[in-house]
């Protein structure tokens, strides 16, 4: 589509390109959600502004909208951040199932607090999940990107001991 801008990598452009593909060209800016996606994830984990500019001319987009779109969504960070993305939903159903002392299991045994990073970069805390929807499997949490249900601490401590 477009020759790719420095700060964006030819992979990237190409993955940006094939979900550009599958909107009219006038809605190109679609295709937003996934471009910061792939190039957060090239970046281990973050998005910089100059990234968020590079997806924004790239795209057509005004910058203003795209820095919305990623201060918006829960997925996208614009801070280093560990390697492991950790999210533990605290919405009702998990509330109800102790998701609360989830919460404070993790934070001890981490020895962070949510929204943190563990001092060797392995572990990002995510601040407060409203609801990932898994409610039938609560408490649950994800951990990059992969759903745990019915969670107990051992079941937690078992997740988090066995990533690298």
């Amino acid at each position: 589509m477009n020759s790719h801008p420095s700060l964006l990598s030819e992979h990237a452009c190409h993955v940006i390109d094939d979900w550009v593909a599958k909107y009219p060209p006038e809605r190109k800016q679609s295709a937003i959600l996934a471009a910061l996606r792939e190039v957060q994830h090239e970046n281990n984990g973050f998005l910089t502004t100059p990234l968020m500019d590079a997806v924004a001319a790239y795209l057509g987009m005004a910058k203003i909208a795209v820095y919305e779109v990623a201060s918006f969504y829960s997925m996208y960070e614009t801070k280093p951040v560990g390697r492991h993305s950790v999210s533990i939903c605290t919405n009702v159903s998990c509330m109800l199932r102790g998701s609360d002392d989830l919460v404070a299991h993790v934070e001890r045994k981490l020895g962070i607090k949510t929204g943190a990073s563990t001092s060797d970069g392995r572990i990002y805390l995510k601040p407060e999940e409203e609801c990932l929807a898994a409610c039938c499997g609560a408490p649950m949490m994800m951990v990059d990107h992969v759903y745990y249900e019915h969670l107990t601490p051992g079941k937690v401590d078992d997740i988090l001991d066995g990533l690298t």
